[in-house]
């Protein structure tokens, strides 16, 4: 195996399974946009909740994948997804993003939780970044004046994690029901740093700017234990952390977010304090690394248990944060642990007869039918966008 042997395989993978996927078996004819679930052993539920989430992220797959290979139907599948989620899913009177719509494509959960507004920046930057098209980026941009305005902290810094549909208090602020119900997560500000920087891409706006660096000043002084190299995932108003979690997967995703996001800065000075940074926290991932290549998903310290199912979002984030060090970085080691890991992808996850990949592989190595194949989470974006990030570092 060598780069572009990888590279060459990744384009096929994108090109001839997952994006077929989404546009053959996701698109609702009959109510619009696309289907909230398949489950993971195949089934259409045509009656499920959409979510917020997944139309951001196949938004920004299709977005990306047309700007990428210029395929007409990719902007028809990722214009789709823009209607849908400035038509629907945004709130005309309070702003924000709806978390959920019924089947039907009316408002369903209307609580406004900011990492799904964060995917709809993403989703709407990257359209405008492909078709130069200025609704997207207007609708981008007053998102993202939602969030400074209703979820920053301005005396303590960070975003707060939810608020309800009028942007008041919300005494459940959990993304979802693994997560603890804390003010500030990790998670959410890792999906905050990721859009802010697609949309700096195309909006050089000063206070976007000042937003950004600061994200990243808050990563490598509140959210980031200097002991481990790890990230801390939850945290209370004061960024107080109880929880002894290590989460493999956003540790090595945040080392090549965090790393993107300032070199589309370029800030020099920043980047210089960054870069070290980059290769601690991905060490500190690979302490999740398996023999078979494989990252395990993570480890509740205080309990001494480790969670070692192979999730497909985990691997691609694997393999793009190795790649990262190995382009800037010349981490010839750090490329044979991304190779290893597309073995295993390709032996494993991927799904040749059904499409698209399995949600996870069991510890015992039973393939995991029970959740997901497409729905509220399972979306095209992490495999599509490892796919699409060895395309375009390894041109």
């Amino acid at each position: 195996m060598d780069i572009k042997s990888m590279r060459k395989e990744m384009e096929a993978e994108l090109i001839g399974n997952i994006l077929p996927f989404w546009m053959n078996r996701m698109k609702d004819e009959v109510n619009g946009g696309f289907y909230g679930r398949i489950t993971g052993t195949g089934i259409l539920m045509p009656e499920a909740e959409k979510g917020a989430i997944l139309n951001a992220r196949i938004l920004w797959t299709f977005s990306a994948a047309y700007r990428l290979l210029g395929n007409e139907e990719y902007l028809t599948t990722a214009t789709r997804a823009k209607r849908i989620i400035i038509d629907r899913f945004y709130d005309k009177e309070f702003g924000g993003i709806y978390w959920s719509l019924d089947y039907k494509g009316n408002p369903l959960d209307t609580k406004k939780q900011i990492y799904a507004i964060g995917f709809a920046i993403y989703g709407l930057s990257e359209y405008h970044r492909a078709t130069g098209d200025k609704e997207a980026l207007d609708y981008a941009i007053r998102l993202f004046e939602d969030i400074e305005r209703y979820s920053f902290d301005s005396v303590k810094n960070g975003y707060c994690e939810a608020l309800t549909r009028g942007w008041s208090e919300l005494a459940d602020m959990r993304l979802s029901d693994k997560d603890e119900n804390e003010c500030k997560t990790m998670n959410t500000h890792l999906h905050i740093l990721e859009p802010y920087t697609n949309l700096y891409r195309v909006w050089k706006n000063d206070s976007l700017k000042s937003q950004l660096c600061n994200l990243i000043e808050i990563f490598i002084d509140k959210i980031l234990n200097a002991e481990t190299g790890h990230l801390e995932l939850f945290f209370d108003e004061d960024w107080n952390s109880k929880y002894r979690i290590v989460s493999y997967g956003h540790d090595i995703e945040a080392s090549w977010l965090i790393h993107e996001a300032a070199l589309v800065l370029g800030d020099e000075a920043l980047l210089e304090k960054v870069e070290p940074l980059v290769e601690f926290i991905a060490a500190a991932a690979d302490e999740g690394l398996a023999s078979d290549g494989a990252m395990a998903y993570e480890t509740f310290l205080t309990k001494q248990r480790t969670d070692t199912d192979r999730h497909w979002w985990v691997q691609a984030e694997n393999i793009v944060g190795h790649s990262n060090l190995y382009q800037h970085f010349d981490d010839e080691v750090a490329l044979q642990k991304a190779f290893r890991c597309w073995e295993f992808i390709k032996k494993n996850l991927i799904d040749n007869r059904n499409g698209e990949w399995y949600w996870s592989i069991y510890a015992d190595g039973m393939v995991n039918t029970d959740d997901d194949k497409a729905g509220f989470w399972k979306c095209p974006y992490h495999n599509g966008r490892m796919c699409m990030e060895i395309m375009e570092r390894f041109s």
